[in-house]
């Protein structure tokens, strides 16, 4: 090869370290743009010539390439936004690009693509864009069953109408009756029972309450009544619960313990209600549930299916409907408690009124998660992520994204990543590591270009032969 050989392998080196030089620019530039995997160099010598034992061989040139860092993730940062995302570990969220609009609506590409750039906000139509211009895609959750619904990834629309009124059907009611309430009749001196003026002959009660000939509360207590009946009853705490409208409605319920364990028949306690706050004179205030006893061993016998029923619950003309009370398997006891008032422990409902959307977060499972103005929330989809057996030979495309390539194979659904809301991952690029390498470069660079002196130099020499 001789001199010409010498020149043009110090040309390949300047092209090489040039190159080099190219990928470091663009990695620094970019040290601070989200998701950004950095490209680093790779040299590969290519032998000139020389054939036999290695006396003969000889250096050659030099080539240079790009090696991605695709696997290597950057730290993920604290965010305020609720829709950023990052992803802990591998995987890739899948996007697709905007072709363009069409009455004011936004069409796609239907092409997918691959990013790791989690900077996504709602925009004007619902549906959630990072920063590159590229759309987060997911598959929607069933409402009912909470299971992903389909196996392709759509676009996600969030639907920003108002979520309907749930009637309440159920309140769970669990907790503890003592067994001598200390009313204000009892603190006087006077029976734990309620007042024997708000009490009748049996004739709904359970059967052996009514073979026993024990007295039970009335069906409502009038408002005349009430003082007597506050002072002889405990108070069993209020919810509010929601009729049709989504309505609020509070139930303020007492309990009346209404007869007194004999040693042959278990205490019994009745259930009330408030019904129209406002009542007055003969007028009917308190409505009665139903009745409860209790074995000698605390444990509640009857009602036996551990339920009562609010039956057409009404309070001050606000009607509710059915409400099944459940108070669980055993959860509603009678045992001694010093202070002589019911300890409820569980006291919830299954209604709520509408609601507006109010924002939009991401789940630890992963999950956009709508939350509404009546506090309810409400899974909306599942952010697809995607793996590649050849992640390193992705093609790379503006804003961070990325195409398949037959080396990188087809997305494999689900990756070994999690999502992590409020968190946006930076740029793998690491300044320190990027200006040493320029250093390199830039004396790698200025060593070829010597080459290229010394070589004209002795060029000129033999050229100088001549004269």
């Amino acid at each position: 090869m001789g001199v010409f050989g010498a020149l043009n392998a110090a040309v390949s080196g300047l092209s090489a370290q040039a190159y080099a030089l190219e990928n470091i620019s663009g990695n620094i530039a970019n040290s601070a743009t989200t998701g950004y995997k950095r490209l680093d160099t790779s040299f590969s010598d290519l032998v000139g010539g020389g054939k036999g034992a290695q006396p003969g061989q000889i250096a050659g040139t030099v080539s240079a390439s790009s090696r991605a860092t695709n696997g290597l993730q950057g730290d993920l940062q604290q965010s305020q936004v609720d829709t950023y995302m990052g992803i802990n570990g591998s995987g890739y969220f899948v996007v697709q690009g905007k072709a363009g609009e069409v009455d004011g609506r936004t069409i796609f590409s239907g092409d997918d693509l691959y990013t790791r750039r989690g900077d996504f906000e709602v925009d004007r139509e619902g549906r959630l864009v990072n920063g590159a211009g590229y759309y987060l895609m997911g598959q929607p959750i069933d409402p009912v069953t909470k299971n992903v619904s389909g196996s392709v990834p759509e676009i996600m629309t969030i639907d920003t109408s108002v979520i309907p009124a749930v009637v309440t059907d159920r309140i769970a009611y669990e907790g503890n009756l003592p067994t001598t309430p200390q009313t204000s009749d009892y603190l006087n001196g006077g029976a734990d029972t309620l007042d024997a003026t708000l009490t009748k002959a049996s004739t709904g009660a359970a059967p052996d309450a009514a073979a026993a000939g024990q007295t039970v509360g009335v069906d409502a207590i009038n408002a005349d009544d009430e003082v007597a009946f506050l002072n002889s009853s405990i108070a069993g705490e209020a919810i509010t619960v929601y009729n049709a409208s989504g309505t609020p409605v509070n139930v303020q319920m007492r309990w009346a313990k209404t007869f007194e364990d004999d040693g042959s028949q278990p205490d019994t306690w009745s259930l009330y209600y408030l019904t129209d706050s406002d009542a007055t004179g003969a007028n009917p205030k308190w409505t009665k549930v139903s009745d409860a006893q209790f074995a000698s061993d605390g444990s509640m016998s009857v009602p036996a299916s551990d339920s009562m029923t609010l039956s057409g619950l009404a309070v001050d003309g606000e009607t509710v409907g059915n409400v099944t009370l459940d108070f669980g398997l055993g959860a509603l006891t009678q045992f001694s408690d010093s202070n002589g008032s019911a300890k409820i422990s569980k006291l919830t409902q299954n209604g709520y009124p509408s609601g507006d959307l109010s924002g939009i977060s991401i789940s630890e499972a992963g999950r956009l998660v709508a939350s509404y103005s009546n506090g309810r929330t409400r899974e909306l989809y599942e952010i697809s992520l995607v793996s590649f057996s050849g992640e390193a030979w992705l093609e790379r495309v503006d804003g961070g994204a990325f195409e398949v390539t037959p080396e990188s194979g087809e997305p494999i659904a689900g990756a070994t990543g999690r999502i992590v809301g409020k968190r946006l991952e930076a740029s793998n690029t690491d300044i320190a590591d990027e200006f040493s390498k320029l250093i390199v470069t830039q004396q790698a660079y200025s060593a070829n270009t010597r080459i290229v002196s010394s070589g004209d130099e002795m060029l000129q020499e033999a050229i100088n032969m001549i004269r």
